[in-house]
């Protein structure tokens, strides 16, 4: 019989994606008040042309940049962070339309999730509305991605931010 024990602490991200490049700045430092966590890293912002998914609410030219956190935290209860990005989202936006889309989730050693209030066969329940997927995993020295794995998240661009995260974590973890 296993034996049940606590979770090693994981690293905090976000994808943020916008048209108004200036809102990443605002959305980065209203998460490190709510989250009590500051922003260690920042991805270049890039182009998001993967979708169009999100044009009709957000508009065109959609740009990407994602984020973590310095301080690694307990997985237990990550779920409250997408409560927490819903609601920035709502004050950020504007005419009842999102100009910001902020997609949560956390990185270990072993996968990258991501946080959801959809459901679907992938995603598991946690709590409050709020489902958890495992978007890549890691496994011969690279991220890999699943069959429902996102577009822009199967790109070496989106793998090498993510390696780059993994080797922060691995240092403040003591795993290097």
């Amino acid at each position: 019989m296993g034996k049940a024990r606590p979770p090693q602490k994981v690293k905090l991200v976000a994808g943020l994606l916008a048209s108004d490049t200036a809102l990443f700045a605002r959305a980065a430092a209203l998460l490190e008040r709510a989250l009590r966590n500051k922003v260690d890293f920042e991805s270049r912002v890039a182009d998001f042309s993967h979708t169009d998914y999100y044009a009709e609410e957000m508009g065109p030219g959609l740009k990407r940049r994602f984020i973590s956190f310095e301080k690694v935290v307990d997985p237990a209860d990550l779920y409250k962070v997408k409560l927490v990005t819903n609601k920035l989202e709502r004050r950020l936006s504007s005419g009842g339309k999102r100009k910001i889309n902020i997609d949560p989730g956390y990185l270990d050693l072993s996968k990258l999730v991501l946080f959801s209030t959809k459901d679907y066969s992938h995603r598991i329940y946690l709590r409050k509305g709020v489902y958890a997927e495992v978007t890549l995993f890691y496994r011969d020295h690279a991220f890999n991605p699943w069959p429902w794995t996102y577009p822009d998240y199967k790109t070496p661009e989106y793998k090498e931010i993510f390696d780059g995260i993994r080797n922060t974590y691995k240092k403040q973890t003591g795993h290097i």
